[in-house]
């Protein structure tokens, strides 16, 4: 017998309630049952986002959300910054040539954190950049982008922020309205503690003007369907239904406990698995600008880090993730997003020693456990 751990960026481990909920009958969709459903979901994603413009809940993962953005925002010729420091923001590059926009590529260093003035000077050179896409938190390197102070830059310009924000939602600050984010996107297997299968996507007043003018062909995704259907508290297409009822369970727990005590578990549960990798001697990979979400840190050398990570998994029931593309093998990702609590990084941390002691690599056994024992206490 053995009991598995699920410390990966995604999917993440899910709430009893939420697991129960998804356990109740199905209803219909054109019901009042499920407009009443659906009311407190969109509500209560508004609160997740700390916004008051319309959410729309779509029956895809993350990546459809990014999609619906730039289908709906841009059209084939136009000009868009795609902010690059990792996976995930190359894929706001691949969706804008997939729909024949130009994306104008800032290159950041992976574990970098974009420069806002970049952003700045980018558009001051160009005035025709329609968009900027960038991310809150990019979860291959484990780094936070600073929204804030790219949302001042670009809320004086006439193009709109999109803020890539699915491993970040529900786990790291994103005050969607106040700092003048046009679009957010998230996903439902993070921070918001559900399985894959939903997107999520903000819009203001701004960025609805583009969505209206966009000659860019589009049906299932089409945001305007969206708006209409939402006046009416309803949906284009049908919904993931079950998805959306354990939505608002995984809701409710965020709004008993308050954002700001979510903000400040997630950051407890970051300090203490960064306190562990420095007890062991190991680096982060993104010392300046390590994220609350997801902790990167280098393999050491002469180790296999394909072979760490299959080991914690498949030997000791144990899953992190590895590295990918350039950093495949040479670092690892503990993520701390979520239903996650302090015995979850123990165990995970314990788990990381034993393999490491294993594979040869010299440190006092205990000492990360131990490094994260006294961030707990405080």
């Amino acid at each position: 017998m053995r009991k598995n751990y699920l410390l990966t960026p995604g999917p993440t481990p899910l709430p009893p309630q939420v697991c129960e909920s998804m356990a109740r009958p199905i209803i219909h969709h054109r019901t009042p049952q499920f407009q009443a459903i659906l009311k407190e979901a969109t509500e209560g994603l508004k609160y997740v986002f700390q916004t008051e413009n319309p959410v729309f809940i779509l029956a895809s993962s993350g990546t459809g959300a990014m999609e619906a953005a730039v289908a709906n925002l841009l059209s084939p010729g136009d000009t868009a910054i795609t902010v690059q420091g990792g996976k995930f923001g190359e894929r706001w590059t691949e969706l804008c040539k997939a729909y024949g926009v130009n994306a104008e590529i800032i290159d950041v260093e992976w574990g970098k954190a974009v420069d806002p003035l970049e952003i700045k000077k980018r558009l001051s050179a160009n005035p025709k950049i329609k968009a900027v896409f960038t991310t809150l938190c990019e979860t291959s390197t484990g780094v936070t982008n600073d929204i804030e102070a790219i949302g001042k830059i670009i809320k004086e310009t006439e193009a709109v922020l999109v803020v890539d924000a699915i491993s970040g939602l529900g786990a790291i600050d994103i005050k969607s309205d106040a700092w003048y984010c046009d679009m957010v996107i998230s996903g439902s297997q993070k921070g918001l503690m559900l399985p894959p299968g939903m997107g999520f996507i903000s819009v203001s007043p701004k960025a609805f003007k583009l969505v209206d003018t966009a000659k860019t062909p589009r049906y299932y995704f089409d945001l305007r369907k969206a708006k209409k259907a939402i006046e009416k508290t309803d949906t284009p297409f049908t919904p993931a239904v079950t998805l959306i009822i354990a939505l608002n369970e995984a809701l409710e727990m965020i709004r008993q406990d308050g954002l700001e005590q979510v903000f400040l578990r997630h950051k407890k549960m970051a300090s203490a698995a960064r306190a562990a990798m420095k007890g062991l001697g190991l680096a982060l990979f993104a010392p300046d600008a390590a994220s609350d979400v997801v902790t990167a840190v280098k393999v050491p050398e002469g180790l296999d880090g394909e072979k760490l990570v299959k080991t914690m998994r498949d030997t000791y029931g144990v899953t992190i993730a590895g590295g990918q593309d350039e950093m495949k093998g040479k670092l690892f990702r503990i993520a701390h997003m979520g239903y996650i609590e302090e015995f979850d990084i123990i165990a995970g941390i314990s788990c990381l020693e034993k393999v490491l002691a294993q594979m040869g690599y010299k440190f006092d056994l205990g000492a990360g456990v131990k490094a994260a024992e006294e961030v707990f206490l405080k």
